[in-house]
């Protein structure tokens, strides 16, 4: 069984972080060079919705290479692209991710559940790491213990 992490920890993809803020570097680099370098018959105004534009496209890559688990003493924060949650360690009942899956889902109390972005599936191996990890905190630090 994995070692219970210590607290606080944080879980994030590192793969996806890295091609987000690459492409997005990218992108405005390209579009400041094309407002720059684009046909006299362009006006400003055309050459600052380019940037605009490539500013708008970075924002959003960087809201999907924001995504994290946050583990503390009271609860988690799941921080996904567009919303951020924090919930306290009794009301998350069980974690999982099968084989294929993009992110793991947390079960909670309530009988909702909650995509953990933070955890990038596409990473096989830290996935199941972080996964581990997770799931020996939820044993530990949850309402109800495992029965076995």
């Amino acid at each position: 069984m994995t070692e219970t992490p210590a607290l606080p920890t944080v879980w994030r993809p590192r793969t996806t972080r890295l091609v987000a803020y690459l492409t997005a570097g990218v992108i405005m680099l390209g579009m400041i060079v094309l407002a720059v370098v684009v046909a006299p018959q362009f006006t400003t105004f055309d050459r600052i919705l380019m940037i605009l534009f490539g500013l708008v496209v970075a924002w959003v890559l960087h809201m999907l290479a924001r995504c994290r688990v946050a583990a503390d003493e009271s609860g988690l924060t799941i921080v996904n692209a567009f919303n951020t949650r924090r919930l306290e360690w009794p009301e998350v009942v069980d974690v999982t991710m099968t084989v294929g899956e993009p992110w793991p889902t947390l079960d909670l109390a309530d009988g909702t559940s909650i995509g953990a972005m933070g955890i990038n599936g596409a990473e096989k191996t830290l996935a199941a790491h972080q996964l581990a990890e997770l799931r020996a905190l939820l044993h530990t630090r949850g309402e109800t213990p495992d029965p076995t």
